[in-house]
C-alpha cells in the first residue's frame, strides 16, 4: 500500500532550538549539495489547546505546560529569498485544518490530567496501583466531565532555518494531501525577513530515468536519536539515489518516483538534482502490508517541480529572486572547488554576513582560512609535463625533416634520370666528386664530363653547358 509520507509528532510542552557550532553545467555533488542545504529548513505544525472544565468544584482551565501541544515535523525549502518556504500540505495540515478527532484527544487529556488524580485520591487508589479499577475510573471520568468541556485550540506554524533562528510562518496558500480529489499536497509559508538561502527549481521535463537525486530534510529519526546533540534538529541530512520511474497519482498528475531512501520527517524536502536544482518535492512513501506496515525504502514519490511553478504562480513568488546570500555563497563554492580559497574566504564571510551562523557556511569558512593558511602540496603536473615533451618532440622531428628537405630539395635519384632520358631529354651528367674520392673508386658515369670542384672553385674549367637541357652534377 500507499501512505502520504507523515511528518513526525512531537509528544513535548517544550522544544529548544540551538544553533550548532559551527551555475555550471559540471559541478562536483559536494558542490552540488552545499548549494541546496542552507535554504532547506525544518518546518514545525503545533496546536496548543486551552481547555475549560469543571472536575466538580467548579470551572477551570488547563493549559500548556500542563497539557502537553500537538506538534508535527516536516522539511520545507526557499523558493524565494524573501522567506517564501514551500513544503507539503499535509505537514502544515493540522496547523491549517486542525481535524476534529484532535479536539477530542485535547479534551480527554485535560479531563486525565486534571480529574483523575483527585478522583484516586478519593478513591484511595494510588496511580498504578490497580490498572483496572484505575482505567474504569477513568471512563467514568470521560463520560461524566467530556460533555461539558469547552476546547480552544491556538494553531501555529514556524520554521527554524539551519542557524536555529525560529520565525512564525504564516500559510499562504494550501493544497490537501492526495488523498483528497485534485490535491496537490503542497503549502506555501511566509516568513519575515530577505535574502535567506534559495533553492533553484530545475526543469523536470528534461530528466531522465537514472539521473542521479538527492533528498533533503529532517528525518525523525535522526530528529530524536538519542545519540544526537540538538544541532542534528537544525542541519538537514541527505540521502541519495536515482530517478526511477514516472507515475500518476489517484487525481491523474505527474509524479516522479525513485530510490532514494527518505524516513518520516523528510515531508516536503527539495529533491535535488546534479546542480543542487530542485526536481521536486518528496510526498508519500511506500509501506509494507498491514497495520504496522513499516516503510519499503526504494519506493519514494516526488511532487514534480513544474507542479510547484504551477502551484506558486499567481503569488508573489519571485522564482528569478535569488538573493545576496545566493550570490556569494554560490561564488564562493565555485572558487573553493577550483582551488582559489582566498577568493572563497572573502566570498563565505560576505555570505555569513548576509545570514550569519549557517552551520555550512562556518564549516566551509574555516576549511578556506586552514587552506590559505595551509596549502596543501600540488600534485605534479604530469599532465603538462607531457604536452610539453610532446612539442619538444615534435619541434625537434620537425627541424630535422626541414633541414634534411633543405639539404635534399635538389636530388634526383639514377632512375628519375633514365627517365629524362626515355622522355627525349638529354641531361648533361656532371661527375664532381672530390678528387680522392675520384681516385679512390675510378666508376665511369657513361655519357658524363669530368669537372673536378676545384675547377669550380677557380672558374678555369671553361666548360660551356647547353641550357636548354637537365644538368644533373654526380657528387660525393
Amino acid at each position: 500500500m500507499i501512505l502520504r509520507f507523515g511528518a513526525v509528532v512531537v509528544a513535548a510542552a517544550t522544544l529548544a532550538w540551538a544553533a550548532p557550532a559551527a551555475a555550471q553545467s559540471n559541478i562536483r555533488v559536494q558542490e552540488a549539495l552545499l548549494r541546496a542545504k542552507p535554504g532547506v529548513v525544518l518546518v514545525i505544525a503545533e496546536v496548543a489547546a486551552e481547555v475549560t472544565l469543571d472536575c466538580g468544584g467548579g470551572p477551570q482551565k488547563v493549559a500548556p505546560p500542563t497539557l502537553r501541544p500537538f506538534r508535527e515535523t516536516g522539511t520545507g525549502w526557499f523558493i524565494d529569498s524573501g522567506g517564501w518556504i514551500v513544503t507539503n500540505g499535509h505537514v502544515v495540515q493540522p496547523a491549517h485544518e486542525p481535524p476534529r478527532w484532535l479536539v477530542n484527544q485535547q479534551a480527554q487529556r485535560a479531563v486525565t490530567a486534571a480529574c483523575l488524580p483527585g478522583a484516586l485520591q478519593r478513591a484511595r487508589l494510588n496511580p498504578g496501583e490497580r490498572p483496572d479499577a484505575e482505567e474504569a475510573l477513568k471512563r467514568r471520568l470521560l463520560d461524566t466531565v467530556l460533555p461539558s468541556v469547552r476546547v480552544t485550540l491556538k494553531p501555529e506554524v514556524s520554521v527554524v532555518v539551519s542557524n536555529g533562528t525560529r520565525l512564525k510562518a504564516e500559510v499562504k496558500k494550501y493544497s490537501p494531501p492526495v488523498s483528497e480529489m485534485s490535491a496537490r499536497d503542497l503549502a506555501l509559508l511566509k516568513v519575515s525577513g530577505s535574502d535567506f538561502p534559495v533553492l533553484p527549481l530545475a526543469d523536470t521535463r528534461a530528466a531522465q530515468i537514472g539521473d542521479p537525486i538527492h533528498i533533503l530534510g529532517f528525518p525523525g529519526v535522526v530528529l530524536s536519536h538519542e545519540l544526537l546533540n540538538e544541532s542534528a534538529s537544525v542541519e538537514a541530512s541527505v540521502t541519495n539515489g536515482a530517478v526511477s520511474g514516472y507515475k500518476e497519482d489517484r487525481s491523474n498528475n505527474p509524479i516522479i518516483q525513485t530510490d532514494a531512501p527518505a524516513a518520516w520527517g523528510n515531508s516536503g524536502g527539495p529533491a535535488v538534482d546534479a546542480r543542487g536544482a530542485v526536481v521536486g518535492v518528496l510526498t508519500f512513501v511506500s509501506l509494507a502490508p498491514g497495520a504496522e506496515g513499516s516503510i519499503v525504502q526504494g519506493f519514494n514519490f516526488v511532487i514534480p517541480s513544474q507542479a510547484v511553478r504551477e502551484f506558486v504562480r499567481g503569488t508573489p513568488v519571485n522564482l528569478s529572486a535569488q538573493g545576496r546570500f545566493n550570490s556569494a555563497w554560490f561564488a564562493g563554492l565555485r572558487e573553493f572547488y577550483t582551488d582559489d580559497w582566498k577568493n572563497a574566504v572573502r566570498l563565505f564571510e560576505e555570505a555569513d554576513t548576509v545570514v550569519a551562523g549557517l552551520p555550512d557556511v562556518k564549516r566551509m569558512l574555516a576549511e578556506a582560512r586552514d587552506k590559505v593558511r595551509n596549502p596543501p602540496p600540488r600534485p605534479f603536473p604530469w599532465f603538462w609535463v607531457a604536452i610539453g615533451v610532446t612539442l619538444v618532440s615534435g619541434g625537434g622531428y620537425g627541424l630535422q625533416f626541414f633541414f634534411r628537405w633543405q639539404k635534399n630539395r635538389y636530388r634526383i635519384l639514377p632512375a628519375e634520370v633514365v627517365a629524362l632520358r626515355g622522355q627525349g631529354k638529354q641531361p648533361t651528367i656532371l661527375d664532381v666528386r672530390r678528387t680522392d674520392a675520384y681516385e679512390a673508386l675510378p666508376l665511369r658515369i657513361p655519357g658524363s664530363v669530368r669537372l673536378a670542384p676545384e675547377e669550380l672553385d677557380t672558374g678555369i674549367s671553361g666548360l660551356e653547358l647547353d641550357t636548354t637541357q637537365p644538368v644533373v652534377a654526380y657528387c660525393t
